[in-house]
């Protein structure tokens, strides 16, 4: 798990360096739909499952893959969403 949780890392600074958060490039409306996305409900309860079951160090080898495929999705999410928040932010300041 804790090349895992490396590899994690590397690909969130890799994301964030892509998505160049000091620039002002989205538009508000782009913005504003970026700020709507939200895991559905479905989803927020496996990850709950999932996070109970490793917890209790109970997790397979599929839901361990499948708790750092939602991590990663849930970080990409966060950084798409300060900048979207960051974008918000610059245009109204304009």
């Amino acid at each position: 798990m804790g090349s895992q949780a490396t590899g994690a890392s590397h690909e969130a600074d890799i994301l964030a360096r892509l998505l160049q958060p000091d620039t002002n490039d989205l538009r508000p409306e782009v913005a504003e739909y970026i700020l709507s996305l939200s895991f559905r409900p479905s989803d927020v309860e496996r990850m709950c499952s999932l996070t109970e079951k490793a917890a209790a160090a109970a997790l397979t080898a599929d839901e361990a893959s499948e708790i750092a495929g939602y991590r990663h999705v849930a970080h990409l999410l966060a950084l798409l969403q300060s900048k979207a928040r960051l974008a918000q932010k610059r245009s109204r300041a304009q």
